[in-house]
């Protein structure tokens, strides 16, 4: 009897668990594809905007955070038309030759950066764009590693949730609930809380107040946690709001939501 030997199938191939694991972790491949790549230009995505400076990110805006210049301009660190002039002209300088010391320039560099990069690396619905270009005229105040501004983001996705797990107070405008027995807040939160008037959202008040907008949320899910706020409820089709919304409990409304919010996760 023959044997005719036959060369075995090829195996298939196995993903690699680990490294699917730490890529499930990021916050945005394609920005992690532009640090590995040292590329500068502007990223743009639903929420805003990242400017790379070879691989690192300089600056970054959201229309839902206050940006640099209301940081420095609305606490008397700098006039609104020295910061104007200043960004006219991308001139750094400027900045420090009118008072504000490189010392300030680069907290508040930082935290618009990493408060604007919060929104801006949001899950999105549409793909981010890059443009190669130059670099930011701030790039050399505070570049952050990718890697450090994706851990941030994460961190502070889980502190949100950790406070408060319903996340329709960061965009909706918000209504006071008025407890019978209403607990005392922070002066902090207070400020927060005053401008709370049915037409208000987060990044509006986070913008008068010349605040960060994350520190904003923090405020905002700590007074819904409290019982103290939540989000206005919906128009209806005929722009009412709905009848049963208006007549419930806000304060059984709100268990309502945590309830819904802790099942769907």
């Amino acid at each position: 009897m023959t044997v005719v030997g036959t060369t075995p199938p090829p195996r298939l191939p196995v993903r690699d668990r680990t490294t699917a694991h730490q890529r499930a972790g990021g916050v945005s491949p394609m920005l992690t594809r532009l640090a590995d790549e040292r590329a500068t230009g502007v990223l743009d995505r639903e929420h805003g905007t990242l400017h790379l400076a070879e691989g690192r990110v300089v600056h970054a805006e959201s229309p839902l955070a206050p940006g640099l210049g209301v940081l420095l301009t609305l606490h008397g660190a700098l006039d609104a038309e020295t910061w104007q002039d200043a960004e006219d002209s991308a001139d750094e300088g400027r900045l420090l030759r009118h008072g504000v010391t490189s010392g300030a320039l680069e907290l508040a560099q930082a935290s618009a950066l990493y408060d604007a990069a919060y929104f801006a690396l949001a899950p999105s619905s549409t793909p981010g764009r890059f443009r190669y270009g130059p670099a930011h005229w701030l790039a050399s105040v505070r570049p952050v590693p990718v890697a450090a501004l994706e851990r941030e983001t994460l961190r502070r996705r889980a502190l949100l949730r950790r406070i408060w797990p319903d996340p329709a107070t960061d965009a909706a405008p918000l209504i006071r609930a008025d407890p019978v027995a209403a607990p005392a807040v922070p002066p902090r939160q207070a400020a927060v809380l005053a401008r709370v008037d049915g037409v208000r959202r987060a990044a509006d008040i986070a913008r008068e107040l010349g605040r960060p907008a994350f520190h904003t949320l923090v405020h905002i899910r700590r007074l819904a946690a409290a019982g103290l706020v939540s989000p206005q409820p919906p128009p209806t089709a005929q722009g009412h709001p709905p009848d049963d919304a208006v007549a419930a409990d806000p304060y059984v409304a709100l268990l309502k939501r945590v309830r819904d919010a802790l099942e769907a996760l």
